[in-house]
């Protein structure tokens, strides 16, 4: 996701009170802004059993066949690491590098939202001298000099999830990238469906022009051609929230105001929007059907109001915190003389439809935090501890 102003949801709705919104889950203190290290091993215990994790299979010395017998160090460069999805991310990402024991030390960086810091934090890599380095470039092509300086310094650099610019082989290493178009087409089919080709839609999106939520939008409207008595109404293509919770309450309080008629939203920020369900009922509607990507406290949310309104309908795409460790599995492979995986784009998926219940219904989990996410492949353990839990 492009998270670069995603914060951690701690507001939720409180169903005991008709409008009251209450302190839901909690926040672990925010990363350093200096670089940390911790020493990988090879146990597997932070990623789930049920979830393959890497993307290629396993070598007959049993280790995963993107990790070579080179000692390396490996690190992740953070633009924004201050959120509940970053932090979970940062877990995965020190998981999936667990599974290597060629990787010695994992270091990572924390560029506080400060595109000067996030640069100084890759050069300060480069004269650590790490033997690979993932980056989540959230300032997209003003870090993209620093990056094609590690390239050239000769350290495998491997950006993610958002396009920094430049070219694979040139600037950096890989670049692995995610289809947001995709995860709108999933939204906008679910839609046709939820709402039987007829009805008024408000999109929310990120920050201003952001890649994810303009690609979003137009995967969506490509979808909904084919219900053309489906309308995106008000701004287009989103409602600027900049993935903030209270952001977000605020324009879903004067659509409502604006808008009698509302009969679907779709957000990238699942528990940013279920932070916003207090104002529907202040307002006195119904929430409408949801397409978003998947949130613990979103979902159960969602399951305790549809024992009041049976008609709330929910879809969710996966939030693909485990996206990073294909960026590490490409990474590692390069630095330690692992094989290569054989795709560096990471496809969207949809993860719970409360209409077919395909590939899953909605999926609340009260043992685990509100800011957690099903669809980590972390264990329940390691997703807490990722959370300062």
């Amino acid at each position: 996701m492009h998270m670069t102003r995603k914060r951690l949801v701690t507001a939720a709705i409180g169903l005991s009170c008709a409008a009251a919104v209450s302190a839901c889950g909690s926040s672990s203190n925010s990363s350093s802004g200096s670089a940390s290290s911790a020493g990988s091993s090879s146990s597997t215990a932070g990623a789930s059993p049920a979830a393959s994790t890497g993307t290629s299979s396993a070598s007959s010395s049993g280790r995963p066949s993107w990790c070579g017998s080179k000692k390396i160090t490996l690190a992740l460069a953070d633009g924004f690491g201050d959120n509940n999805w970053r932090k979970v991310t940062t877990g995965e990402a020190r998981a999936e590098a667990a599974l290597c024991p060629s990787v010695t030390k994992f270091v990572y960086t924390d560029g506080q939202g400060n595109t000067q810091k996030a640069i100084s934090d890759i050069h300060g890599l480069v004269a650590q001298g790490v033997n690979a380095m993932v980056v989540f470039p959230d300032a997209g092509q003003a870090v993209l000099p620093a990056i094609r300086q590690a390239y050239k310094a000769g350290v495998v650099t491997v950006p993610y999830r958002v396009f920094p610019g430049g070219q694979a082989g040139v600037d950096y290493n890989y670049y692995i990238s995610t289809q947001f178009q995709q995860a709108g087409q999933l939204w906008g089919q679910w839609l046709d469906k939820a709402l039987h080709c007829q009805g008024n839609v408000i999109n929310l999106g990120g920050p201003p022009a952001n890649s994810q939520s303009l690609a979003e939008y137009q995967g969506m409207k490509a979808a909904l051609a084919s219900c053309p008595n489906i309308h995106i109404i008000g701004q287009t293509p989103y409602y600027v929230t900049n993935w903030d919770p209270a952001q977000t309450q605020k324009v879903v309080t004067a659509v409502l105001a604006k808008y009698p008629k509302i009969d679907a939203i779709t957000t990238d920020f699942g528990a940013a929007l279920a932070s916003s369900f207090g104002a529907f009922q202040q307002a006195g509607r119904k929430i409408p059907a949801v397409a978003t990507e998947d949130s613990n406290l979103l979902s159960c949310d969602r399951q305790k109001l549809v024992k009041s309104d049976p008609q709330f309908q929910l879809f969710t795409v996966d939030s693909q915190n485990w996206m990073v460790r294909t960026a590490v599995d490409f990474a590692v492979a390069k630095a330690s003389g692992g094989t290569v995986p054989s795709s560096p784009v990471v496809p969207q998926k949809a993860f719970e439809d409360s209409l077919s219940n395909q590939p899953h219904g909605v999926e609340c989990d009260p043992s685990m935090p509100s800011d957690a996410f099903l669809s980590s492949h972390l264990s329940h353990a390691a997703q807490r501890s990722a959370l300062g839990e």
